[in-house]
């Protein structure tokens, strides 16, 4: 498992001290500093090349946005915020979680654990050799994914999103034209808002599909006989 180095910037000195106090009951983490001023930690980070930051966003000097925006890298990305109508700009900054004080413990460990899975990603993927990869347009520009690396497609009416570890693409398509298109890939509809590729796939039940990193996807009801078909 990979170690993760941190920095906390939050005006309040009370979240810093519950950032401290969450880091040191987490397993293979290093809280580097803390800090109050987020110009401060601008300087501190300019310097010291750190995996992820947890960054409040409403503080003075400098917003946490501003912030992530002025490093001279890009560093994965906690907000921990009181802030609630900034999440679709943190989806186009593509942080790793947008969490809403107060967060108890374990909705803390859960966003830091995925952190560690996207620098674990990252690290084992760099000298990777794949060949298969859809090709799609996102925001303009023509993007290639690799399938090994596509956790799941999700539906919001006439757009979709498509998961990877690393980044969310939002891509204007129907559900049912992303499935027709790539349904000889392996890709299985297992609700009406979700498609995951098949080899992704560890178990099902009556009511979830469990896929191979943990992750728990809804199972529709329409679509139980086609994947028990499917998996046989």
């Amino acid at each position: 498992m990979a170690n993760l180095t941190i920095v906390g910037v939050d005006d309040e000195y009370p979240a810093l001290q519950l950032i401290r106090q969450y880091c040191d009951q987490i397993e293979d983490i290093s809280l580097l500093n803390t800090f109050q001023n987020p110009e401060e930690a601008l300087e501190y980070l300019k310097e010291t090349r750190v995996d992820l930051v947890i960054l409040d966003i409403n503080m003075p000097y400098m917003s946490g946005i501003e912030l992530l925006q002025q490093l001279p890298y890009k560093p994965l990305c906690i907000f921990l915020t009181l802030e609630t109508q900034y999440a679709v700009k943190a989806f186009e900054l593509d942080v790793v979680h947008y969490l809403v004080k107060p967060v108890d413990f374990e909705t803390f460990r859960r966003a830091v654990n995925k952190a560690k899975d996207f620098l674990q990603f990252k690290n084992s993927s760099e000298n990777k050799k794949q060949e298969d990869f859809i090709m799609f347009k996102s925001n303009y520009i023509m993007n290639k994914v690799f399938l090994e690396d596509i956790r799941w497609i999700q539906g919001f009416g006439e757009y979709i999103i498509l998961v990877t570890p690393l980044k969310k693409y939002m891509i204007l398509e129907r559900m049912s034209n992303f499935e027709e298109k790539f349904q000889d890939l392996g890709f299985i509809r297992i609700h009406k808002s979700y498609i995951v590729l098949a080899a992704h796939i560890s178990s099902y039940d009556a009511a979830n599909v469990y896929l191979k990193d943990g992750e728990k996807l809804p199972l529709g009801r329409t679509y139980k006989s086609f994947l028990k078909s499917y998996m046989q």
